[in-house]
């Protein structure tokens, strides 16, 4: 790929002229740059030229056309006449670009400068169907940024770093400040402390407050430091939904020029804003760290893959079984790098919850976004909502101006999408639960029993347990709260409704709702010692169970209300009880959690659960009730009622007619306005807390929260030429699908980890350790952390666990231990020729922690995308086995050293890279700096690097 080109300075944009539009709206003129009108002039009379010489062998030209439109083509082409049929009328049917990359297509036009976009950019974009085949590279400039504060905090924290930088080298720090809107959502901090009593949410925003106090210090001082920066307090609801709910403006007007939403967040659900037809996906932290200074993100210009939904969902069936679904057939498919957009008539019958319920799981799927495109759905989710009439309006307007607003009127073709359409009938969606371990190992619920007992006797593994069949029948008794009970395998220990993924969906959290008061009236109650909780993404939650009259019966459950955040998706799911826990442990039993997230990763949810399943709200109700996900709902009953009769989940089970009848009579946009009309204010805690002032922060060396990172302070002005990496050891060998969630866990602090040791060396008790996610603005926990996770599979060491071989001495010890050994003698740590980066967190201490521990390089056989990037960003060069090739196959195990010529730095894009080892093995791999802008931040030793020398 040759390099692109740079004018030297941003210049005038060439489509002012021609493009450049104004809409009237409310008695006011805003501008746009209008998509259609590419074709009055270049674009379309290009078009209509080629097609006319064409004309007399042009319908087999144009084959890859659907037949209908091709009759439509030949008619316009032969009664052109300017007049009653116009060359923009062919522009239009020719126009079949989707409509995720129209949105693409418009930020290049209106950010095109010959600077940082270029009109080649646009031919590009335009000529999509060949160049996204081809990985053309173009930029994009999102208009917002998006933050959750366990990485929203790192990320300010460089901010505040880079500044110090700016002053030290003589240049602006005022500089350093986000050039769009940036919103930080702190809703990672809340744990599941308290559960199952009324005060629960109460005791748990106090012991947040309580460990969190200097992070929150923090980001309160980065809202009054920082332009453009707002913060939602905490307490107020999970990042996604908020945006969904409140931040997503779906069309700016900015200075009265209109342009799309579009936004990049620190986290990877992000992508629920697609179901609101926002263009939108997870980030690295240094990576929207660049956008937020005015960097645009260089991207391949993706493969769209077509969804075609038909039919509508059975009564029995909910939006998180269809989306169980949907990540199942993607992970088949394979949509790694690409975008999904769905369409056909199903779309329609879906609510936009629905669809935001897609959207979230895009991550799990393995796309970039699963896009919804704007359609009258759209519309009225906004006035639902509390968004304004006016503006709602205008964006309908707007939409409609650009061909970016779906009429299912039949009178807009479907788009062209990459390779064969998908299709899915909504009507054979099945219930459906995903686990034990991953997010897309779907099972019927119908099955889940005849799984279950499966898992327990396959060999270790994604789908197995590795039991003896002897074993699958033990059990263990255990006191808890004065009665004895049986602990059986796959018992339940955690049930959760959880999660922006549903807890935005007021159908699958009514219907939980709905069946805990059915439940209830036939006197079905659930064991004591299961930690049930709920955790709304949003105030608006609580109103329509209030209205509902179901808040009552879900509390009596043992659901009550522990907090509005993230919650046990994230992992800050909170002791279960020491007797359980005993009971567990010192019998090797496997104990189960049921939530409705989004990620069910070994050690994740909880590091005593080994079987984690995702399930719909409803479901977590259900299996709460049962008490065991080695259950059959079809013959087994759940108990009996007054009169003695047998209770089955289907006697109490609520329909989707029965669920949208209540959901439509409780919500309303005055619940969302109430919600959000103070949200910015904040909990009284929130209020009275103390911040610092000033431009530059005042770093405190004895804060174990916060702490000035060693990522600028030696940055000088110059760049200097990469070495060599030369000799050196291999710090971990890994397995298939090592997440994210391995690398960089968010967890609990373990006691005897080293993050422990550096914690309780500086007179911080255990109960105070917090985690691992809300300790990452200190670069000495997050050194620490990486690597951490209990259930990290590293072929160097015999069991599963946080640890590795330091070659030089053949000791195992914990990771970071062993690259403080390597650091300290002062060689080149890279990193293991593991195999697989693979699909989790979209967390910046993914590729921040191995950089601390001195990693310089990766090889592995594929990585997912933030990931990838994450590591570019960090100056950490990621590399790539040949198809076929892994570690395996060259016979390496993690004892050699390592020796790559990184030729000062200057390499090409995806060129081939010699590795030699130790053992006398030379292999050839690919350079994973995929454009040349990676290559340019690969050679500052970062991007975030390269923006600081480009702003001085």
């Amino acid at each position: 790929m040759s390099t692109r080109a740079f004018a030297s300075s941003p210049q005038p944009n060439p489509f002012d002229k021609s493009v450049k539009k104004s809409l009237e709206h409310g008695g006011a003129s805003q501008n746009f740059y209008k998509l259609p009108a590419l074709g009055d002039s270049r674009v379309c009379k290009c078009f209509a030229i080629w097609v006319v010489e064409l004309l007399p062998n042009f319908l087999d030209e144009l084959a890859s056309l659907p037949y209908s439109i091709r009759i439509l083509l030949e008619s316009a082409v032969r009664n052109c006449d300017d007049f009653s049929v116009k060359e923009q009328d062919i522009e239009t049917i020719l126009n079949y670009l989707p409509y995720s990359i129209r949105i693409l297509l418009e930020s290049a036009v209106r950010n095109c400068d010959d600077f940082s976009v270029k009109e080649q950019d646009i031919e590009t974009i335009l000529n999509w169907a060949q160049t996204s085949q081809n990985d053309g590279e173009i930029p994009f400039r999102p208009a917002r940024v998006i933050l959750q504060d366990f990485t929203g905090v790192p990320a300010v924290v460089d901010l505040a770093a880079m500044r110090d930088a700016m002053k030290r080298l003589g240049g602006d720090p005022s500089k350093i400040n986000p050039l769009c809107p940036v919103d930080l959502v702190i809703d990672h901090s809340v744990q599941v402390d308290a559960a199952g009593t009324g005060n629960a949410r109460d005791q748990n925003e106090r012991l947040e407050f309580q460990r969190n106090r200097e992070r929150f210090q923090f980001l309160k001082w980065g809202s009054k430091a920082f332009d453009n920066f707002k913060i939602v307090p905490p307490g107020s609801g999970i990042v996604h939904q908020v945006n969904l709910e409140y931040l997503a403006r779906v069309v700016f007007n900015q200075d009265r020029l209109l342009y799309p939403d579009s936004v990049v967040g620190t986290d990877s659900h992000t992508t629920m804003i697609n179901g609101l037809g926002v263009t939108g996906w997870g980030v690295g932290g240094i990576e929207a760290e660049a956008v937020m200074l005015g960097q645009t993100i260089s991207m391949v210009l993706p493969q769209v893959v077509g969804f075609h939904l038909h039919g509508k969902l059975p009564q029995t069936a909910t939006a998180t079984d269809l989306v169980l679904t949907c990540v199942e057939m993607l992970r088949k498919r394979g949509v790694v790098g690409k975008f999904v957009e769905f369409f056909g008539p199903g779309v329609q019958s879906l609510t936009l919850a629905d669809r935001a319920t897609i959207a979230n799981m895009a991550p799990e799927y393995g796309a970039t976004m699963g896009y919804f495109p704007i359609d009258g759905r759209t519309m009225e989710y906004l006035r639902t909502t509390g968004r304004d009439e006016s503006h709602v309006q205008l964006i309908e307007k707007y939409l409609r101006e650009q061909d970016l607003f779906v009429k299912y009127d039949g009178t807009q073709a479907d788009p062209d999408y990459s390779g064969e359409v998908m299709q899915l009938d909504l009507g054979s969606v099945q219930g459906s639960l995903s686990g034990p371990k991953r997010p897309h190992d779907r099972v019927n619920f119908v099955d889940m029993k005849k799984d279950f007992t499966t898992c327990m006797t396959s060999p270790v593994g994604f789908k197995g347990f590795g039991l003896e069949a002897s074993e699958t029948s033990n059990s263990a008794k255990f006191t808890y709260e004065g009665q004895e009970y049986t602990f059986n395998q796959g018992d339940l220990v955690i049930a959760a409704i959880t999660s922006c993924t549903n807890t935005s969906n007021p159908d699958v959290m009514l219907q939980a709702g709905i069946l805990a008061k059915n439940a209830l009236a036939k006197g079905l109650s659930v064991r004591p010692y299961i930690k049930t909780s709920l955790s709304p993404g949003s105030h608006v939650v609580t109103q329509y169970y209030e209205a509902a009259g179901v808040q009552e019966s879900l509390d009596k459950l043992g659901f009550t209300t522990t907090g509005y955040g993230c919650m046990t998706c994230i992992g800050n799911s909170g002791e279960i009880p020491d007797e359980v826990q005993s009971c567990i442990i010192d019998n090797d039993l496997i104990a189960a959690a049921v939530l409705s997230g989004n990620r069910n990763f070994e050690g994740r949810v909880h590091p005593h659960t080994r079987a984690n399943y995702l399930a719909s709200p409803p479901l977590v109700v259900a299996y709460a009730l049962a008490g065991s996900v080695n259950f059959d709902f079809e013959t087994t009953p759940l108990g009996q009622d007054q009169q003695g009769k047998d209770v089955f989940l289907r006697d109490i089970w609520p329909s989707r007619d029965e669920v949208s009848a209540v959901t439509s009579s409780v919500i309303n946009a005055e619940m969302f306005k109430s919600t959000y009309g103070d949200i910015l204010k904040g909990s009284e805690m929130w209020q009275n807390l103390d911040a610092p002032e000033g431009k530059l922060y005042d770093w405190d060396d004895a804060s174990t929260y916060i702490h000035n990172p060693p990522f600028f302070q030696s940055t000088e002005a110059d760049i200097t030429p990469r070495a060599s990496i030369d000799g050196a050891h291999c710090l971990l060998n890994v397995g298939d699908s090592i997440t994210t969630d391995h690398i960089s866990p968010a967890g609990k602090i373990a006691k005897d980890s080293p993050a422990a040791r550096y914690l309780a060396e500086r007179n911080i008790a255990a109960k105070d350790f917090n985690s691992y996610g809300s300790r990452r603005g200190n670069d000495e926990i997050m050194a620490r952390g990486t690597f951490a996770n209990v259930r990290l599979i590293n072929k160097m060491v015999p069991q599963v666990g946080p640890t590795t071989v330091h070659v030089p001495s053949g000791e195992e010890m914990a990771v970071f231990d062993a690259a403080k050994k390597y650091w300290m003698l002062a060689n080149s740590s890279s990193s293991s020729p593991a195999t697989s980066t693979a699909r989790a967190r979209r967390e910046i201490g993914a590729a921040k922690g191995p950089y601390l521990q001195g990693v310089n390089a990766v090889i592995a056989q594929s990585y997912e995308r933030i990931h990838r990037s994450n590591l570019v960003g960090m100056g950490i060069l990621p590399l790539q086995f040949k198809d076929g090739e892994s570690a395996d196959t060259h016979g390496l195990d993690g004892s050699e050293t390592f020796s790559i010529d990184l030729q000062g730095g200057d390499l090409d894009v995806s060129q081939d890279v010699t590795v030699t080892t130790s053992s006398g093995k030379t292999f050839t791999t690919t350079c994973r700096l995929d454009t040349d802008p990676e290559v340019a931040f690969f050679q500052n030793g970062g991007i975030l690097q390269y923006v600081l020398r480009k702003l001085m």
